[in-house]
């Protein structure tokens, strides 16, 4: 039997339903690595006894980037897919990202845009290096006015935008390149890895593609923890992304992110949104103290502190 020319990988934090959803829509023609960061608490082990073409690796919840790279390396085949288990790419949308990926030698990864239920295009399907400039315009909610001088993309359907980065939601990248730069960026537990790695395909004259032909519905908060905490988390990384790699920037940027999306915690309050005004706030937390804690444990800070190099030996700049 032929070796198939992608496999998907397979991060999952308690979606075990979500996953075997989508081992079953594609079939045994498509081989699936499951990398499981809940520690088999729902089953997912026994997978592989129903579905052959399936690969169970403990991810030891070590959060998304190190699962996600630790699929990789498990794979053997020349393209990668990575696709987060809430949502829901057809095979045609798989083999669409694969083939335009593999004609483009300019691209480290092509991903899909990523769209609500609805049919709404999402904010954060891609995005730009962080600015001072840039997280004025995010901080203070002008990026809908100013599409693209924000921090995230959102594109219109129709809509090609050159970008940074793009998600890491449905994203197919070439393998032996992706291993080259260094894979995902296991400085962040999560969120800001997917931003990095657009960084590092940069440093090597390599580009990632938003892909406004492939688009693929997406169910947020599905496949993760509470979304106030994963708020925080996506404040806490950001600000260890900048302190990382923009330290004189850093101070300014987090400023602007804090105070505007400050300012919008309290209009949502004045508002009687208090759910959206409590996510503001747990954002605002996390921009301020750079940490955020899955399952009572500090992983941010600590994860930073872990894969801190000094000066002169990082070479991911």
């Amino acid at each position: 039997m032929a070796v198939p020319q992608f496999e998907i990988v397979l991060v999952s934090y308690r979606s075990a339903p979500l996953v075997e959803r989508l081992v079953h829509a594609w079939g045994e023609a498509i081989s699936v690595i499951v990398v499981d960061n809940a520690r088999d608490v729902d089953g997912l082990s026994s997978l592989p006894e129903s579905c052959p073409w399936v690969t169970y690796v403990d991810g030891q919840g070590q959060g998304f980037a190190r699962a996600a790279n630790k699929g990789a390396l498990r794979s053997k085949t020349p393209y990668v897919i990575f696709v987060n288990p809430d949502c829901t790419p057809t095979v045609d949308d798989l083999s669409n990202l694969v083939e335009g990926l593999s004609q483009d030698h300019t691209a480290l990864s092509h991903a899909a845009t990523m769209t609500s239920h609805d049919g709404e295009i999402e904010i954060g399907v891609g995005g730009w290096e962080p600015s001072v400039r840039r997280a004025l315009v995010f901080g203070f909610g002008l990026h809908k006015a100013l599409p693209s001088s924000g921090l995230y993309a959102k594109p219109s359907h129709s809509q090609h935008i050159e970008v940074d980065w793009t998600t890491g939601a449905c994203m197919a990248v070439r393998r032996q390149d992706f291993l080259r730069v260094g894979g995902f960026d296991e400085s962040f537990y999560v969120y800001c890895e997917d931003l990095s790695l657009g960084r590092r395909a940069r440093n090597v004259g390599l580009r990632q593609v938003l892909r406004a032909d492939v688009k693929v519905k997406h169910g947020a908060g599905n496949s993760g923890a509470p979304s106030e905490e994963m708020l925080r988390m996506r404040g806490a990384s950001i600000a260890n992304y900048v302190k990382r790699y923009h330290p004189l920037e850093a101070p300014a940027i987090r400023v602007a992110l804090a105070a505007g999306n400050g300012m919008r915690a309290v209009q949502r309050q004045f508002q009687g949104d208090k759910d959206e005004a409590r996510g503001f706030c747990s954002y605002v937390a996390g921009v301020v103290t750079r940490s955020a804690h899955v399952g009572g444990q500090e992983v941010a800070r600590a994860r930073m502190q872990e894969t801190e190099q000094p000066p002169g030996r990082r070479g991911d700049r």
